[in-house]
Parts: C-alpha cells; structure tokens; sequence
C-alpha cells in the first residue's frame, strides 16, 4: 500500500535548512573579504574591498543551531513585531466583520457591470486583476514595496477567494505583482539605487531599456495569474490549497449570510470627528509633502486633500452605516501609507502603528468597549504567531552562515568560476550568482555591498557594462525573493494567507524558472546592441 506522503510544516523545513548550512560550516573552508565603508546617496555603507578574500580559522557550528532562533529573531525583529501588529489589528476590523462584506458588496457591483457588452466580453474579474497587478508591480519598480504586501493580503486573498478562485490567487495579485515590479523596477532605490551608486554610475540611469524590461515582466505575471485564475475557477479542487481555503470560505459565507449594514451609533460619529480632526492637524502642520519618486521630487498638498476627502466620503460612510466608516478608514490607511513611504520614509513601525491605530478606531466605531478591543487584538497576535515565529527561525539561516564564515567562501569560489568564462558566459555567471546568493541573503542592499564592488571591478575586465552588471543583481535579487525561506516578508506572507511554505514552492517553481530564463534573455541585447546609459 502506497503511503500518502505529508506536506512537512514551514518550521520543520526552514530548521532543517539551518541544520544542513551547519553541516556546510563543517566542509566549507573559512574565509571573509575587507571591508572598507563607503557614502551611497547619504548613507554609509560597508562594501567588500576587491582582492582582499583571505581564509580566516573556521568556525563550526555545533549547538549554534538552537540559538541561531534566538538571534534570528533579534535581527529580524522588526518584521515579526509589523507580523503580529497586523494580524492583531486586522483581527479586530474581522470582529467588525466590515472587510468581508465589503468584498461581497464589491463583487455584487461589479456583477451588474457584466451587463455591459465590453465587461461581459473581457470579463470584469479579469479587468480587476488586471487592475490590481498594474498597481502593485508598479509600486514594487518605483518604491521598491515589499514588506508592505504582508498587510494587503489580508484583504486580498479573502478577495480573490470570494470571486471563485483560491489564495494563491491572492498572494499572485498582490505579493508576486510587487516582486516583480521589484525585479523588474525602474527607479526602486533599495537595489538601483544603491547598487549603481556602488558601482559609480549615474543614480537611475539606463531608465529607458529598464522599462521595457519591466513591461515584459509584468505583462508575463499578469498573462500567468490570468490563465491559473480561470483555470482555478472552473476547477476548484484542483487547487493546492483548495481544502486549507475552507477558512477562507467559511468566512465568506458567514458574511455573505449577514448582509444588513449595521446603523451608525455615536462612536462611529465620534471617531469620523476624531479622524477629521487629526487629517485637519496634518493638513495645517503638514500642508506640502515632498514626494520623491527616483531622483524627482515634487511637492504635494497630500494631507490637505486627504482631510478633505475624508470629511466629505467619510460623513456620508458614516451616514450610511458603520460598515461604510470602516471600510473608508481601511482605504484612508492605504492612502496615507503610501503618502508615508514616499514623502516621509516610512518602514514597517511606522506602518504597523497606522494599521494598529486603523484596528483601534475601527473596533471603537463598531461598539465594542476597549477591553474586547484588545482582547480581539490579542487573538489576532495569536492566529498569526506561528508566521511570526517562522520569520525567526528564517533569520537564524543567515546567522549560522555568517557565523560560520562561509559565506565570503561561497562568494569567492563562484566569482573565480567567472575569469575565463568570456562576455556571455560571465554575464551568466553573475547572474545566477546573484540568484543563489538572494537564497541566503534575501536583502537587496545587503547584497549590493557585497557583490557589486567586485562585480563591477570584473565587468570592466570582460568588456561588459557596469549597467548591466546592476541589471543582473536587480533582477537576481528579485526573482528567487519569491521562494527563499530566509525572507521574513515570504514567509509572513504565506503565513497570513494560510499557505505551507512547500504547497508554495508546489506551486511556484516552475513560473520562476520561466521569469529567471527570461531575465537571462533580457540581459543579452545591451551586450550586443547600444542602450541609454548603457
């Protein structure tokens, strides 16, 4: 009898990573580059020195093991606490239960949109992942949006599971969007900018084929999210996740069966007046925000006009229902988020204290009094541990490699394996070194000041340009961000949409490999054809 093999936890899978990096410390010769610190766009940075890698006395992990949790967790705080705070917050507006019959009053309109000839042919469920997609990838190629995609796919994998399709779907329309407009970004400063400021060219250059690079990329996302979605919808249960989904569903049909809004009392008022008054206090304190976008910036009166329209939307949502006012709180949140990423240089305290605030006012405005508030928050802060402590554990990868002094090793004997490999077979080495190193060091500037010293030192040698040598880190770095279980944002990700690290890898691999040839690809003709800034 054949036995039906179990998909291991994420726990299990990620300690066993740790377990095997351990070993390598083991066989992998010590070894660390100099580093010398450098200013990039007004930040210091330690970069590697080139020439400088020496063997160093190794460093063996043993029982490093059952710590690299604990320091894993240290370095990798911020996010879980942004993990917990959202869960918390989101698990309040769930008490609520605004989000889900939003989504039902949505899908409802855009039902009585098929009426219409053109919706009916396209389909309007098409035209909004579509939509959606646009967005988020655009948002992923300017500002470089990552950790913030943890915080939408509470709305969205709900979303896509209530118009037919799974929550993988989800996670493709929001998560996989912005990646790829990372990999793919134009003027995404945590891997452009640095990396070219590295390499001493021109902040943002080579903008023109980046776009193109860009376009193709996220019309291939959009085109694969497009047929799996359909395909999901007329085959439900050919989803991997089609039986974890029934959290998702059940919660769906609760809502769906409750569909009277709720009458606003006077907490609902008086949270509209208390949110107006804030917005006005922007607005005065605040008039103009400097949004910076690349190297333009431009002033904008954001508050005023946020004040503005949330007196206006916000009284006749409130008006209507309580419903109605949560919901318009949930849009505001987006609006001034994204006004903090750009003008303020807003990271994730920042954001997890506006969605706890937005959670805080949300319960208040529906009734509950401020002990099931907290009660509620401290139930999300527990469904959503275990994604939290995950992220942790993830972290304690990189600890036991760094620790153990191999990864400099790694570095070195892959950058050897270049120096006679000729134009094409170099820009191929450095691209797939790229995408092994994002394996174990998921972040993009990190990466940057390891790699691109030496990388752009042995362009110059190969008669390749130092463009395309950043060209091949953005793209390393944004690929296999979508599948390395050191990422703290993947693996909070999967753990708020419910989805097993491995379901997900099930599920992925083969359309990353389709996007890495393809970023192959889109890396050859600046080798053989003039580009701007190229």
């Amino acid at each position: 009898m054949r036995t039906k093999f179990n998909i291991p936890h994420t726990f299990t899978i990620v300690f066993s990573i740790i377990a095997v990096c351990a070993v390598l410390t083991w066989i992998v010769p010590g070894g660390q580059f100099d580093r010398q610190t450098v200013t990039v766009d007004g930040h210091e940075r330690n970069v590697v020195v080139a020439d400088s890698y020496h063997r160093v006395d190794p460093a063996p992990q043993t029982w490093q093991v059952f710590t690299a949790f604990f320091k894993g967790f240290e370095r990798t705080s911020g996010i879980i606490v942004f993990i917990l705070m959202i869960g918390g917050a989101f698990w309040i507006m769930n008490e609520t239960d605004a989000i889900n019959r939003g989504i039902w009053l949505f899908l409802d309109k855009t039902q009585r949109m098929q009426h219409h000839t053109l919706f009916r042919k396209v389909g309007v469920n098409n035209l909004l992942i579509i939509a959606i997609m646009l967005m988020f990838s655009l948002f992923g190629s300017v500002f470089g949006m990552s950790e913030e995609t943890i915080a939408f796919i509470v709305v969205f994998v709900p979303l896509a599971v209530s118009m037919g399709y799974d929550s993988i779907t989800g996670v493709l329309m929001c998560y996989v969007a912005a990646h790829v407009g990372f990999a793919g970004a134009m003027l995404n400063p945590f891997t452009i900018g640095i990396a070219q400021g590295l390499s001493g060219l021109p902040t943002f250059s080579g903008i023109g084929y980046r776009l193109v690079c860009w376009i193709i990329l996220t019309l291939i996302a959009i085109v694969f999210t497009l047929i799996y979605a359909n395909y999901i919808k007329k085959h439900p249960e050919k989803s991997l996740t089609y039986d974890i989904d029934s959290y998702w569903r059940e919660k769906a049909a609760v809502s769906e069966s409750h569909q009277e809004m709720m009458k606003s009392k006077w907490n609902a008022w008086a949270v509209y007046g208390c949110i107006s008054a804030i917005l006005i206090y922007c607005a005065v304190t605040m008039p103009y925000t400097d949004v910076t976008v690349g190297l333009g910036s431009r002033r904008m009166m954001l508050f005023p006009i946020w004040a503005g329209l949330f007196i206006l939307i916000g009284f006749f949502a409130t008006r209507k229902s309580v419903h109605h006012l949560i919901l318009t709180l949930l849009l505001f949140t987006i609006l001034i988020l994204v006004t903090g990423v750009l003008g303020y240089d807003w990271y994730v305290m920042e954001i997890a204290g506006l969605f706890f605030a937005m959670g805080l006012s949300a319960g208040f405005a529906f009734g509950m009094k401020f002990d099931k508030i907290f009660r509620s928050f401290l139930e999300g802060c527990k469904d959503i541990l275990v994604a939290a402590l995950v992220v942790g554990l993830a972290g304690g990868i990189i600890i036991v490699l760094e620790e153990g002094h191999i990864i400099d090793t790694i570095l070195y004997a892959v950058a050897q394996g270049m120096q006679n490999a000729g134009r094409i077979g170099s820009t191929a080495t450095m691209y797939v070194m790229q995408n092994l190193l994002n394996l174990i060091i998921p972040s993009g500037s990190a990466k940057a000041a390891l790699t691109i010293p030496m990388m752009a030192e042995w362009s110059d040698l190969m008669n390749i340009p130092r463009q395309l040598t950043v060209l091949a880190f953005q793209f390393g770095d944004g690929f296999t961000n979508m599948i390395t279980p050191t990422s703290g944002v993947l693996i909070g990700v999967l753990g708020v949409a419910r989805i097993p690290y491995a379901t997900w890898f099930k599920f992925i691999w083969k359309f990353l490999l389709a996007l890495i040839v393809l970023g192959f690809l889109l890396l050859l003709p600046p080798l053989f054809m003039p580009f701007a800034g190229f």
